[in-house]
This record gives structure tokens, sequence and C-alpha cells, in this order.
């Protein structure tokens, strides 16, 4: 029997997460083990269950996260993500609202396509009014998303996608510029081919009205072009859905067009279906013998790949939904998708650069042998169970097959942890970082396979890796060998053309679709976007995500920063010797905030300048400790505003402060201190006279290479990072979604 060999930080997240009452992280995997067996026969349940059970505890194969959760619990869904239909009635967008919601609840992602939803304005025979348009109701399911906070530790994550035919398709670009719209939707456009090619011709493009089939209006194919390219550069925001590529690899297409992804995109679905998906660590198939070159082991990929087909296709069989309409969809397809993790681990302990042209053609080979087993697996499950039910020969002969889909590239943000392996297909994001931990103690956490390979070559030294840590890279320190330095090149240090090459490689060899960020620093040009997705429509990927660093300004990490010569903290040069005296009147603001104390009234009052002189705060329970403490904060916030401190630098101790998180209007709001640091920041006054910038991008912090100049906000600094809502760490774009480095949270369930 293969024995359990967890990190302390993959038990630290089961234990958070995953498992239940006392369970052991070993019961869990008997608990998954055994559920998930119930499926086979009754005679080989018991050989299944150690089978399964043996693949899970040598993290060689972990499913996606709500199967870990869920199964043999008897309630919940053992699917991560769901696409739910919506026409263009009253009955079919509150139908989708209610199956959204009871998805949701159990912590479903979704998909949506608005393609069919009339333009805003259009008349409405039945009542004689106008209709709200796609992009009202994509709000409006922003809005429920946003109510149904799954336990109050995130919202759900959303796609939608509009075809870029619809009237509002320029609307819908630039609906998310103002980043507090439907902060909880990732959106794309669907382009055709026919898009494609009017944009290389600089031809023109029709708008056409989905209900009428009328010309809404006609204009310059390459205009649309170059505002998705320059929101996608500004805020990350929209991606691309090759909706042409992806329909010619609908293995049902006499039921449906595949108009809508799920929230990361891999998985593109017909109406109501949802993904079952797991994915295999790459890196522990690295064999390393004690003479000679490390190799890749096929032989042992190709077993585990067959034991995995089989459990993902049992996890079809023994699944529940919430919604009858979506059980009934998945029955007919039986759709798994069998994915990979580690992918970088694997290529670094073979000494493979992943931007070389060696790691592409074995990204093909891997992909391709897992793609073919997985294949042969549901062929002979087929002779032994019977085809999908909605199985038709797409040619004279063909043998029928069990699932209509085998495999998929999806996120792994948590499982990867709990592996203690690198996510999905994507590079690392930094070699090392410290962390937050109990008592205000805190934890520096590198690399391993760096850490291993210092020792080795004997650079290793603890002030090397405190200078790492500080960084997140080892390209500019001098001990580390050179060839070391292009082995170990962290996300933003490899160029985009690498990353959509590599998603392009497993993307060959994959039934579904790649969940994958290009990242790019954040001095990449709107060209780069461009081609960017060039790239990736003429390498047949169906879709591209990209990410610049710096691009969506979100909550600052908690790094040290420099301070300039002469300039105090206070932002003053010198200190005042007493508070600022309050004047008999002034005037202010009210912000009321939802946290999870209740309701909660920041008032600011300003002074003469327009800044913040004073807050003062009221909570829905008055009378409470919490309003006691939130005095205590507000006094002092107070006293530090009178004294000269910079609201900046108050906001920056206050933000990120969490108890209960819950959202409010797209905003998470993590206690009522953080609810007063957004209050202050949205009415402080312009920085600039050499104040501390609050705002520093992920790369910055890490102290990736940054170009001093813009970000294309016009005020010459880098956006922020993000924090993350558990445990303070730093977050990551990457497979398509943000993720915490240090424990694993992420908004898209992986």
């Amino acid at each position: 029997m293969t024995t359990l060999n967890l990190t302390e930080n993959a038990i630290t997240i089961l234990k958070a997460r995953y498992l239940i009452g006392n369970e052991t992280p070993e019961g869990m995997f008997r608990r998954v083990a055994r559920a998930v067996a119930q499926a086979e026969a009754p005679d080989d349940q018991a050989k299944w269950e150690e089978t399964y059970y043996d693949l899970m505890v040598s993290t060689r194969f972990l499913p996606n996260s709500p199967t870990l959760f869920n199964a043999g619990t008897g309630q919940g869904t053992l699917s991560a993500c769901f696409v739910i239909p919506i026409d263009d009635t009253m009955e079919s967008i509150m139908q989708a609202a209610t199956a959204s919601a009871m998805i949701q609840k159990y912590g479903g992602g979704l998909g949506y396509a608005f393609s069919n939803l009339r333009p805003r304005g259009s008349k409405i025979a039945t009542t004689q009014g106008k209709a709200c348009g796609a992009i009202a109701v994509l709000k409006m399911l922003s809005s429920l998303s946003d109510m149904i906070t799954q336990g109050g530790k995130r919202h759900g994550a959303n796609m939608g996608i509009l075809h870029v035919s619809h009237p509002e398709v320029m609307d819908f670009i630039h609906m998310k510029d103002d980043n507090a719209t439907a902060q909880n939707f990732n959106i794309s456009v669907a382009v055709t081919d026919a898009f494609m090619k009017a944009v290389e011709n600089d031809g023109q493009w029709q708008l056409v009205d989905p209900t009428s089939g009328q010309v809404t209006e006609t204009l310059p194919a390459r205009r649309i072009w170059d505002e998705i390219i320059r929101g996608a550069w500004s805020t990350g925001d929209p991606g691309l859905y090759f909706i042409d590529e992806a329909n010619r690899h609908n293995p049902t297409p006499h039921l449906g067009n595949l108009d809508s992804t799920n929230p990361c995109g891999e998985v593109p679905l017909l109406a109501n279906e949802a993904c079952n998906l797991g994915s295999i660590d790459l890196g522990r198939f690295v064999m390393a013998p004690a003479r000679g070159k490390p190799h890749f082991d096929f032989k042992g990929l190709e077993e585990v790949t067959r034991i995995a087909a089989r459990f993902l296709d049992d996890v079809v069989t023994v699944n529940s939904f919430p919604v009858p309409e979506v059980q009934e969809a998945v029955a007919l397809t039986r759709k798994t998708g069998l994915g990979v993790m580690g992918w970088h681990d694997a290529l670094i302990q073979l000494g493979i650069e992943y931007d070389s042209e060696e790691a592409v053609a074995l990204g093909e080979r891997v992909m391709g042998t897992i793609n073919r087993v997985a294949k042969g697996v549901s062929l002979e499950l087929a002779i032994e169970r019977g085809p999908y039910p909605a199985w038709r020969p797409a040619t004279p002969g063909e043998p029928p097959i069990r699932n209509a889909t085998r495999t998929c590239i999806a996120p792994t943000g948590t499982i990867s942890a709990i592996a203690g392996a690198s996510s999905g297909i994507e590079p690392i994001f930094a070699l090392a970082f410290v962390k937050n931990v109990l008592d205000g103690k805190h934890l520096r956490e590198v690399n391993q396979n760096f850490l291993r390979i210092a020792h080795e070559r004997g650079f290793y030294s603890e002030e090397l890796m405190d200078q790492v840590a500080k960084t997140g890279s080892c390209q500019d320190i001098p001990q580390v060998p050179e060839d070391v330095k292009r082995l170990f090149k962290t996300a933003l240090e490899i160029d985009y053309p690498a990353h959509a090459r590599m998603q392009a490689a497993f993307q060959a060899h994959t039934d579904l679709a790649v969940s994958k960020t290009i990242n790019m620093c954040n001095d990449a040009e709107v060209q780069d976007v461009a081609r960017a997705y060039w790239m990736a429509y003429e390498n047949k990927c169906k879709g591209i995500t990209i990410y610049r660093d710096g691009s969506k300004p979100m909550q600052v990490l908690e790094v040290e920063k420099p301070k300039e010569k002469g300039i105090q903290a206070y932002g003053h040069k010198e200190a005042p010797e007493k508070p600022r005296e309050r004047p008999a009147t002034m005037y202010g603001v009210t912000e009321r905030v939802r946290t999870g104390h209740g309701n909660t009234y920041i008032n600011i009052t300003l002074d003469d300048q327009k800044r913040p002189f004073e807050v003062f705060t009221t909570l829905g329970k008055a009378g409470s400790c919490d309003m006691a403490n939130m005095e205590a904060v507000s006094r002092l916030a107070s006293l530090a505003l009178r004294s000269g401190i910079h609201t900046d630098l108050i906001v920056e101790q206050l933000q990120g402060i969490t108890c209960h998180p819950v959202w409010d209007q797209g905003v998470q709001v993590r206690s009522a201190p953080d609810a007063v640091a957004l209050a202050l920041k949205k009415h402080a006054s312009p920085t600039g006279t050499g104040t501390p910038a609050l705002q520093d991008s992920y790369g910055t912090q890490m102290g990736l290479p940054m170009p001093k100049n813009g970000n294309g906000n016009g005020n010459g600094k880098h956006s922020s990072g993000q924090i993350c809502p558990e445990c303070g760490g730093p977050l990551a774009f990457q497979e398509g979604c943000v993720v915490c480095q240090a424990c694993a949270w992420n908004q898209c369930g992986g």
C-alpha cells in the first residue's frame, strides 16, 4: 500500500478546507475512493477502491476539489463548473438565475453565453416596453453571485461570452474598464474565422440583432479588434473564445453548439453540461538514476492515465447535481477532462528550459500519450458498459466510445498545492516568498527544486535564500550559475511567445481546451497583446487569456517599501508638534459599506483642501464590543490624519485585515477596519509629493524587472498586486484564475 507523504503546507490546506470533522488526509482519500468505486461491479468494488486510494495517496493523480470535498458525504456535487443557457425570454433568464443560485450554493463555477439576448432598447411586443440588453442580464447575474458568498470565503467564479456580431459587443468589451463592474466575471468575445479574416483584410463587420436578424450597424472589423486588444492590455479583459475552432471539435453537434465555456475557459460545453475533471502530476514521472541523465517515465504515465480515466468515468456515474437539467445533460455525453499539473517541475527535473523547443516537443509527446491512452480506456469502457447515450458515429465503422471528451487542461490551484506541484502547465510564478503565519511571524517558502539544486551545485547559503525570498527571482544574483538562471525563469521572465507556444502544444492533444494565462510584464505593449491573441488563433487554440502585470488595480501586498531620503512616513519632511485643531464646522461624506458585522456607516470629514481630516464609524451592532473596537480604530485614524500622516499610509495599515469577509457591490470587504480603509482610499487626495505610492504591481513587489514608466493609467505608477483574503499572502494570475502562492486559495475551485 502506498504511503502518504504530504508537505506541511498541504496538510494545512486539507485541514482548513477538505477534511470533515476529525477526518485525516488518509481518511479523506479513503472516503473518496470508496464513493467513486461504487460505480464498479459489486465484486470489483473493493479492488478498485484500493486502486483509486493508492493513486490519490501517491498524489500522482488528484480529482478536482468538489470531488474531494463531497464524494461519500451524501451531499453536494462532484463537479467544479457548469454552463447554463440563456434564451431571449424572461422565463429563461429567471430560470438561469435560479439554476445559478443552486449551483453556486455548492461552490460551482458558471459559464453563460449572452449572444441570444436582444440588444438594449429593442422593443418587447408583449409589454410594449424595451429590452434591458445582454449586459444588463450579465450584471444581474453578477449581483446574484455576489449575494451567494459560498460560506463567506469567496464569491462564485463566472464566465460571460458575447458573440462578436452582437450589437452590444463594443459596450461588452469595455464593461469592466472601471475595475468595479462584474468583477466576479471573466469575459470573452466569441470570435469567428470570418471575423478574423475581416480583421486581416481590413474588411467591414456587421452587427446583427439575434432575434430579428436585422443588421443594426456596420463598422470596420479592425476597430472591434483594436478595442478588444486595448481592453485586454488595460485590464486583462476581454479574452477571446475561438468559437469556430471549438465547434470543429464538438463531438455532439446534433445536440447543439458549444456557445460558452466554464469560468476559466478550458471546458467548452453544451447547455446545462458540467465538467468532471482531474489532473496528473507530471513531476512524479521523472526518473533520476544514480548515474546517467534523468528521463521521463512514459510507461508509468500510461499506467496512471488508464486508472485516472476510469476513475473519472466512475465519477460521472456516482455524481449528483442540484438541477435536473444538468443531471440529464451530463448523462447524455458523459464528458470527462483528464489534465495535468507539475509540468514546470518535470521540465526542471529533466534540465529542460521552459521556453525551449525541447520543452514544447516534450509537451506534445506527454499530452499526446495521455490523450491516446484516455481514448483507449473510453473505447474499452464502451464495450464493457456501453457508449454515452448521445453517441453517433462521425464516420462509417467508427467504434462507439464511453465519453464524448476525455482530456482537458484545467486549473489546479489547490490540488497542485496538495500534491506539492507547480500549477497546470504554467511556469512557476516565484522561486520563493515570505508568508505570514501566526503571532506575526514570517515563514520563508522556497521552491524545492531550486533548494535541491542550490545544495547540489554548491551555491546555497542562507543569505542567498533570503535574497531570493525578497525578490522571487534568481536572475540578478551573481552566485547563481547562468544555466540555473535559465532553468528557473519565472512566469514574468518568460516571453509571451513561449507561453503561447506551450499552450498550443498541449491544445493539439486535448479534447476540450487549455486553462492558461499568458503572463506579460508591465512594459508589454498593445501590439504584444495583439500578437499573442493572433498566435493563439493561428495555432488553433480554443481561447486565450492574457494578464499584463499591474493592469488590475487591486490591494497591495504587505511588503516593506524603502522611504525616499528626507521623506518621513507621515508624508512631510518634519512632523507637526501636535495634531491640527478641529474647526467648529466641517463638511464631509458618509459611506455605507456592507461588512460581516452588518451595515457599517463611515463618516469622513474633509479639510479645506478636500483631504480626509477625521473618520467616525458606526456599526449596525451599536453598543457591542465590535463597536468599541471600531471607535478605537476611528479615533487613532483621526489622530493620525490630524497629525499629517498621509491617508495612503493609514489605508495601508487597515486594508486587508480579515475577519468575516463579504462582498459589497462587487468589492470584497474583509472586515470593518478594511471597510474604513476602502472608504478612506476612495476619498484620499492623490499622492505625488514623494509620498510612498500605495499601488505597486505584483512583479515589482516580487523584485522582478519592471519598467519605471507608466502602465497605461496615465499616472506613471504601477497598479497593485492583490492579497489573499484568507492568509494575506501574494496572489498571482495563473490558469485563467487568481491563486494564492502561499495557501492555494483561489477564485475558481481548482
